[in-house]
């Protein structure tokens, strides 16, 4: 379908991956490559443009707004969203059909491209630190990133191929275990906090120090998912890293962010009270692309939907379930927030016939994986059209920080200071209490809070649902833990290995 890109990336780094991954030769820079200025006797080639290249890393972020590739990995293998083919719409192959089955091979081609694209961002880190002259800033910048896209690769992958800028064409790239890739992400992280500017809340198109902190939650809190001897578990929770994630949870608070009172104002701008790390140069546009039908305004592609039991989990008067329009003429507000279910109305208040049909447009939560009708399934606004067309996308806010400090307690036994830090953030948007905490519960409440966000996978790999069934995906191999690494990669790099179960 449609795919909206604004990935930037140098020419160097386009042809340097290629040869990584594709087993290209053609590593010489030429007279467009202007990023290369210096070169030492021996060869060795010295960027000296470091404030471009910490530049384009940071509008590299752009790829995370994509709706397939890295994103598609998260969000379609879960339990939150489903890709229905209608007719021919949407059925490319089979490709997201798979995802959502769990049905993938090594020659699928959003596996292939998040490989690609993670791999390429954690090379051009390489080429930052090789810059001369460099900043502490920027050499902190681009040890952060460094970071986070290691956790990215191995979260996704569970090892990560690394080559250092300036190693020779003829070496292959190392490779990096699992419980190795974590320790050095984490490391990576820690050593950039002291030279990352503190930043509060609208200081966020850059790596702060809490953003360090941020990532660092999670990287802390997986850290026993990718310590396990078998990647699907059971894992076995470090109190010492459950602490870690708590203590950069308060640090986060400390640099002065808060809950938003209103929800779907966090996606709305770039300054209220949560965004903590975002994508600059990425527009969250085809978040409401993606899942609106094409007879409302904007006009959408008719894609995405939620699975009702996300829908039904809410709590009726849960603010973050949504608000329903309120069309005055304006465009785009016939649109609500959260979940669009029922009969839909346009920007003057009357109802919708679908053009196709002829009937009225009335958004359902039963939804089949394939031979769906053009109104199966509920829509997810968090977005939106009419109020977010400024807004960036979001890769790290605050909510998701306290769920993950809300998850060390639970698991170091604290279930009460769990509860407490929970019903704060549903009482300060307004919710209602929970009761009780149980496992179960903590990893809805997740869902709740962080729906769409592309968390998602990650959790139900480390709570244990990942090998479950829902909707229409009933494989449990444990091996769909992780994701097979690209046939292409393995071709040019025997260092790799191809994960079990492929």
């Amino acid at each position: 379908m449609k795919t909206i890109n604004h990935s930037v990336l140098t020419t160097f780094v386009l042809s340097a991956l290629s040869l990584i991954l594709f087993s290209c030769t053609n590593l010489e820079p030429n007279d467009a490559d202007s990023i290369f200025q210096q070169q030492a006797e021996d060869g060795t080639v010295i960027p000296d443009n470091a404030s471009e290249l910490v530049d384009a890393s940071y509008n590299n972020l752009a790829v995370f707004a994509e709706q397939n590739n890295v994103y598609s990995l998260y969000q379609h293998t879960s339990d939150e969203m489903i890709p229905p083919t209608r007719g021919t719409d949407w059925g490319d192959n089979g490709v997201w059909r798979t995802l959502h089955a769990h049905t993938w091979d090594p020659t699928h081609e959003y596996v292939l491209s998040a490989w690609n694209d993670m791999n390429r961002r954690l090379f051009l880190t390489q080429e930052i630190l090789a810059a001369q002259p460099l900043s502490d800033e920027q050499r902190a910048q681009a040890v952060f990133l460094q970071g986070f896209y290691t956790w990215h690769v191995l979260d996704l992958f569970g090892q990560v191929p690394f080559r250092d800028f300036n190693q020779g064409v003829d070496e292959l790239p190392r490779v990096i275990s699992r419980s190795e890739a974590i320790d050095q992400a984490i490391q990576n992280v820690e050593d950039a906090v002291s030279a990352l500017p503190s930043g509060g809340p609208g200081e966020n198109i850059r790596g702060t120090k809490a953003a360090a902190y941020a990532i660092l939650t999670r990287m802390y809190l997986n850290r026993a998912v990718y310590s396990a001897s078998d990647p699907a578990g059971p894992y076995t929770f470090a109190d010492s890293d459950l602490q870690k994630v708590i203590e950069n949870a308060d640090l986060v608070t400390a640099e002065g962010y808060t809950i938003d009172p209103n929800y779907f104002e966090i996606f709305e701008t770039n300054s209220t009270n949560e965004p903590i790390l975002v994508s600059n140069n990425g527009s969250p546009e085809n978040r409401w692309f993606m899942t609106l039908h094409y007879d409302q305004n904007p006009s959408g592609w008719n894609g995405f939907t939620t699975i009702s039991e996300l829908y039904d989990s809410f709590d009726d008067d849960d603010p973050r379930l949504g608000m329903a329009a309120t069309p005055d003429g304006t465009p785009s507000s016939s649109i609500g927030t959260g979940f669009l279910v029922g009969q839909q109305f346009d920007d003057n208040g009357d109802l919708i016939v679908e053009q196709r049909g002829q009937t009225p447009l009335v958004f359902t939560e039963d939804v089949p994986l394939a031979g769906a009708n053009v109104k199966q399934g509920i829509r997810v606004i968090k977005y939106h059209p009419a109020r977010s067309k400024d807004a960036k996308y979001i890769i790290l806010r605050y909510g998701e920080v306290l769920m993950n400090k809300a998850e060390a307690q639970f698991r170091l036994g604290d279930v009460d200071g769990a509860l407490n830090t929970i019903n704060e953030i549903r009482s300060i948007r307004g919710g209602s209490p929970l009761a009780t905490l149980d496992e179960a519960e903590l990893l809805q409440e997740r869902s709740r809070e962080l729906y769409w966000e592309g968390t998602r996978r990650s959790d139900q790999v480390r709570f244990g649902t990942f090998t479950g069934s829902w909707s229409e995906k009933e494989d449990s191999d444990p091996t769909r833990v992780l994701f097979p690494i690209p046939q292409q990669a393995i071709d040019s790099n025997p260092n790799l290995e191809q994960n079990p179960g492929y």
